[in-house]
């Protein structure tokens, strides 16, 4: 018997055939001791890698992710009018004790009576948000889809400063009622306060009132320190956190509906987390509808009711009016419970509660793109948003909240 000895050089006859012999497990077994050596086990790697200097370099484009919420509920729910005069009056008092009761055919006719009269005067307050951005980073920034990577050109801030002057807005009307407006928007936890707020409670932080706090409009014709009056709005409080309750919602629609509210005009407004404490303190009653959603359609003039359409923006519901939430809803413990009346129901110029606007959102621009450096006095361009208004209230009593809450 003969036995052949076949070399490996004998069966390779193409790449194919040595990739097989080297690349497959079968192949090792062809491999003699010095094709395993210490130097092909362990040989020394030097790959490029992404933290190669010189190498890699992010580009981020041409966006920026806000990493915020920017929602301005408060703002966007107040209706929006033009300013036409910046006074109003009000009826403080009826005109005697009701019932003035019958005459007799014979008797004298009885004395002419008149109601109580006052007036209440402000003038429009100024929000500005300014913003700059230089020459060379305005010159980056513009060519950046065909060079260096850059963010922030004036068209790119233009749109993210409109959210946050609106949120702004949004802030300042959700001011708590112990801070003083000033140049400020008047705040709506300001319009929804009153005598024994300032009397008998504390602030959020719990830091005392001091005379003046509550009076709005920086109006001597306002003072809610002097005693309860028809400036009171409605207010459910306690001189400590208290579980919010059905009873306590119950209160604040009881009571603005038994000074005069219109009950079709009503919407609430509260915070994230006192929203989850209702939906868990009614998850058992779902069946009364006391919780739901509702169909509105927000514009210049507040939110109007779609009930029975199958369009608008789907809010929560509570107690069949619609609910807003807002991110700035002043808190205690949890966020403040409010019921505003933003209707008009008499059919005056304005509603009950809405911002009087005397000259709206504008944008300004000047620098460099604008053509007038000497504006700005340097090579850079700069933008403002500027909105001039107030928020106004001309019948405190339909509006109330509940305060000092707790989940």
């Amino acid at each position: 018997m003969f036995w052949r000895v076949i070399k490996i050089t004998d069966m390779i006859r193409t790449i194919e055939d040595l990739e097989k012999l080297y690349y497959s497990r079968k192949g090792l077994n062809f491999l003699s001791q010095n094709d395993l050596n210490a130097d092909f086990v362990n040989k020394v790697d030097d790959p490029v890698l992404t933290s190669t200097t010189g190498v890699y370099n992010a580009v981020f484009g041409a966006q920026a992710w806000v990493q915020l919420n920017m929602e301005a509920n408060s703002f966007s729910m107040m209706g929006k009018f033009p300013w036409s005069r910046s006074g109003w009056r009000v009826i403080s008092a009826r005109s005697g004790t009701q019932p003035y009761g019958g005459q007799t055919v014979t008797g004298t006719l009885p004395e002419s009576v008149k109601p109580t009269f006052a007036e209440v005067s402000t003038v429009p307050k100024i929000s500005a948000l300014v913003f700059e951005v230089n020459e060379v980073q305005e010159y980056l920034a513009s060519v950046g889809a065909q060079g260096d990577d850059t963010y922030a050109n004036m068209v790119e801030l233009k749109a993210y400063m409109a959210n946050e002057h609106r949120e702004d807005l949004n802030a300042q009307l959700n001011t708590e009622n112990g801070t003083l407006a000033g140049t400020n928007f008047e705040s709506l936890d300001r319009v929804v306060g009153n005598n024994t707020e300032i009397s008998t409670l504390t602030q959020s932080g719990g830091g005392a009132y001091t005379a003046g706090d509550l009076d709005m409009y920086a109006s001597s014709q306002f003072d809610r320190d002097s005693g309860t009056s028809w400036r009171d709005a409605y207010m459910s409080g306690a001189t400590s956190d208290r579980s919010l309750t059905d009873a306590i919602i119950q209160t604040v629609m009881q009571n603005t509906l038994n000074s005069g509210a219109n009950r079709a005009g009503q919407v609430w407004q509260t915070g994230y987390d006192t929203w989850a404490t209702i939906n868990q303190l009614y998850d058992t009653q779902v069946r009364y509808n006391i919780i739901g959603e509702a169909k509105i359609q927000p514009g210049v003039n507040g939110i109007l009711s779609l009930e029975g359409h199958g369009v608008g923006l789907t809010v929560a519901k509570l107690h069949h009016a619609a609910l807003i939430e807002s991110k700035n809803t002043v808190k205690d413990t949890i966020s403040r419970l409010y019921l505003f009346d933003i209707s008009n129901p008499e059919g005056f110029d304005y509603p009950r509660l809405y911002l009087k606007i005397a000259k709206p959102t504008q944008f300004f621009e000047a620098g460099i793109n604008a053509g007038s450096p000497f504006a700005v006095d340097k090579f850079s361009d700069k933008g403002m948003y500027r909105t001039m208004g107030e928020l106004k209230c001309s019948f405190f009593a339909a509006q109330g909240k509940a305060r000092d809450l707790k989940g």
